[in-house]
């Protein structure tokens, strides 16, 4: 904006408080031309899981191929020999031996799956050999005559046919699913020199790994070890690093350097830990041999795991399924509450229902959270640049009622099912310029941002244990995130449960929630 002279002491000031409550976040540091481009270059599409995806497909064949034998014996057994539980039974342990015998055969990877036709050779003869076995073991246990063999061969041929179509259309979807980079770990590189060069050499040479090595990062200059290894340009530091991973999918970090820089490696896992991805240190360069039980194997590159990411594969999608259907009951039957809630915060003051509030997410990503209006709307503060007091003057009468209950944080469970940024519990969501004192939370708590490696939640083991409402001092801090990171490291199902179960008694303990 353009002026014809000094600004005035009142107009200063309000830009200096306009930018004071601009959220933190927003002042994300700046990566390298070769980082941007990096970032630009790459897609970054949602990731699959490879486990889950096997899962998957194991439970669609074994539907499949229960729906195909059941079809032949409701069309050609069924009418002569009415209702027996001889075909049942056999169409079970039918499926459910064909999932082992793939196993066997080695077709449930996801190189299988994008295409190889060795796959079907294997499937077929897998399929075989289950049939061989199902025949034999009639034969000798005497009960050849009491299933039709019609039915007995359609079901081979027919299974067989419909386990290869449905590998086409999944060689199809699994392609393009490759293509998208929803399939590859988006994988980093930490250290050049001849030992990040052995390792992005290892890795390139291994076809249908699912390696996509995106970057390199190295703590020290271009002088000693170049801005290039490998082939991998040079993308920055460790601190780079974390704000690229911020930016755009990062799965895996792989640290190239040897164990004797144990100093360097600790340095640069303290800046990390906080990522949500998982952690390698690549031991194939290393001279101190471990028991071959120490390593995993990343294809044939061995590596000891360092760290690995919270609530991954499967228990996302258990994670995912308590949140939606959990989530679904609690807002039907919250409906009622939320009703009147709402009426009465427009009869006691002007203004919306709701007030939106910015705050940290899941790897530190800004997210919209949806709460009851609890102040007047003239001294609302969407950064939270000033907590909330005991006998705050800017909370109403309503909203002091809502907010020691907790009512206000009711509509977030449209956040949990509908938007998909909020769980139903885990580490409390905390407003972008929140602070401890005179501190952030970030400064006041090394580590803070670690809490962030999951999805925040309405409700918390920190909140369970006391530690709700009111952080003005470092402890209080502390000790939430404390227990926030219990939370991560010990997630459960069953552990979901009891703290849904105990938060209600939580509540009526509310000393610090104005």
């Amino acid at each position: 904006m353009e002026t014809n002279g000094p600004l005035s002491a009142a107009s200063a000031a309000a830009i200096i408080e306009r930018l004071r409550t601009v959220p933190r976040e927003a002042k994300r540091a700046s990566l390298s031309p070769a980082a941007v481009a990096a970032i630009t270059d790459t897609a970054s599409a949602p990731a699959l899981s490879p486990i889950v995806l096997a899962g998957v497909v194991r439970i669609i064949e074994f539907a499949l191929l229960v729906a195909i034998g059941g079809a032949i014996h409701a069309v050609y057994t069924f009418p002569d020999e009415g209702l027996t539980w001889r075909y049942p039974i056999a169409i079970g342990v039918i499926a459910l031996c064909s999932l082992f015998a793939f196993q066997a055969a080695d077709i449930y990877q996801v190189q299988a799956f994008r295409g190889h036709e060795k796959q079907y050779m294997r499937l077929a003869s897998a399929w075989s050999i289950v049939f061989l076995i199902v025949i034999g073991t009639s034969f000798f246990a005497k009960m050849g005559d009491q299933f039709s063999r019609v039915w007995l061969g359609s079901f081979y041929v027919f299974g067989l046919l419909g386990l290869v179509a449905f590998r086409k259309a999944l060689n199809i979807v699994v392609r393009r699913w490759t293509e998208q980079g929803r399939l590859t770990l988006r994988t980093v590189v930490v250290g050049g020199g001849e030992a990040g060069a052995s390792v992005i050499d290892s890795l390139k040479r291994q076809k249908n790994l699912g390696i996509q090595i995106i970057g390199l990062f190295d703590d020290r200059g271009d002088a000693r070890t170049g801005n290039e290894c490998a082939g991998q340009r040079k993308l920055g530091s460790v601190d780079d690093l974390v704000e690229f991973a911020r930016r755009t999918r990062v799965d895996l970090v792989i640290f190239s350097l040897p164990i004797s820089a144990e100093g360097r490696i600790l340095q640069m896992l303290k800046k990390l830990w906080v990522l949500p991805v998982d952690i390698r240190l690549a031991a194939h360069a290393n001279k101190l041999q471990f028991r071959p039980r120490s390593y995993s194997y990343i294809g044939k590159v061995p590596v000891i795991d360092v760290f690995d990411r919270p609530i991954a594969d499967w228990d996302v999608v258990m994670k995912w399924l308590f949140d939606k259907i959990i989530g679904t009951l609690a807002l039907l039957a919250a409906a009622p509450l939320m009703l009147l809630v709402a009426i009465a915060i427009k009869l006691d003051s002007r203004g919306p229902v709701f007030f939106r509030q910015k705050r940290y997410g899941f790897n530190n990503d800004l997210i919209e959270v949806f709460k009851f209006r609890s102040m007047r709307v003239e001294a609302a503060d969407a950064t939270a640049s000033k907590l909330v007091t005991k006998d705050d003057p800017r909370v109403t009468r309503v909203g002091r009622f809502i907010r020691k209950t907790s009512l206000d944080e009711l509509p977030q469970f449209i956040n949990v099912v509908f938007k998909g940024n909020l769980s139903i519990v885990g580490p409390r969501p905390h407003a972008v310029n929140a602070k401890a004192e005179t501190r952030r939370y970030d400064e006041a708590v090394d580590g803070y941002f670690a809490r962030h490696r999951v999805k925040p939640g309405i409700t918390g083991w920190a909140q369970v244990n006391g530690w709700r409402g009111e952080t003005d001092t470092q402890d209080k801090i502390q000790k939430r995130v404390e227990h926030d990171l219990y939370y991560i490291e010990n997630w459960s199902v069953l552990f979901d449960l009891y703290i849904c179960a105990i938060t209600p008694l939580a509540l009526l303990k509310a000393e610090n929630a104005y």
